[in-house]
């Protein structure tokens, strides 16, 4: 399965010009027989509580069209990135999956919303402007069952390990790490949900702008259930590949087995 990982220098606050450059990746990534290419989060907004509502689309959106009718067209699975969706009033940081008919495959509404306020480094509150999904997201792909999650989410291993259990091979995560947490925990969680979960995950980042008001950290990455990393951006725009080996994910369930020895009868959550 080889997947396409395009890191955009996007969200330049017009929309149009964003989404055909995306468009125009697409078809790049697709010159080379990709079957995924995955967009990052926001990848036609301004990453801004000020941009969300005025860039928001409803159901058959701008963006969303552009990306359904690509996906169509070139007979690829397009994961969407994120857009901010208008659904009853009310704003939700959306990712939407196309299929090779271009048919809407999967939508998943970010669950965990980016509320952070990091002594000495960034604050942000999502909440002030987005409302938080309340599904689990998985589909279903010629290759098997694919997960998704957005940027923040990627964070509660629950969420992820719920993904795994049922059936995801490979996570994909439209994201937009900052500059405070980027450094420290990017690459680490990237890492961690695929050898905590023994599979695949995909983290496309916005590249970096050093003049926007929320600076993404970009080092877009893919890596396989051993923990190794298969290909890593570093700060500007740029177009990976990496080939996925969905052998691989049996072949290490069954020297480690960690899903297969899970003790659900001990485990129990309790409010903090």
């Amino acid at each position: 399965m080889k997947i396409a990982l395009i890191q955009l220098a996007g969200g330049t606050g017009d929309k149009a010009a964003d989404i055909a450059l995306a468009s125009e990746k697409i078809r790049e990534a697709a010159k080379n027989r990709v079957d995924f290419a995955v967009l990052p989060e926001m990848f036609c907004c301004p990453y801004d509580n000020a941009c969300f509502r005025d860039f928001g689309e409803t159901a058959g959106g701008q963006a969303q069209a552009a990306l359904s009718a690509l996906a169509k067209e070139l007979s690829i699975y397009i994961v969407g990135g994120s857009i901010p969706e208008i659904a009853d009033g009310k704003v939700y940081n959306t990712s939407y999956v196309y299929d090779r008919m271009g048919r809407e495959l999967a939508r998943h509404r970010k669950v965990h919303l980016f509320d952070i306020d990091v002594a000495g480094g960034q604050r942000f509150f999502e909440s002030d402007v987005l409302t938080p999904g309340d599904w689990i997201t998985t589909f279903e792909t010629e290759f098997g069952v694919m997960g998704l999650c957005i940027c923040f989410d990627l964070r509660f291993e629950e969420l992820a390990r719920c993904m795994t259990l049922r059936g995801a091979k490979c996570l994909f995560v439209p994201a937009a790490f900052n500059m405070t947490t980027g450094p420290a925990h990017w690459e680490l969680l990237f890492r961690q949900r695929a050898v905590d979960n023994q599979c695949f995950t995909v983290g496309v980042s916005p590249a970096r702008n050093p003049n926007a008001s929320y600076v993404a950290y970009g080092n877009s990455i893919a890596v396989d259930p051993w923990g190794k990393v298969l290909c890593r951006a570093e700060a500007e725009a740029a177009v990976l590949y990496a080939d996925l080996d969905l052998s691989r994910i049996e072949s290490v369930r069954s020297q480690l087995p960690i899903l297969s020895a899970l003790r659900t009868d001990l485990y129990q959550l309790r409010e903090l």
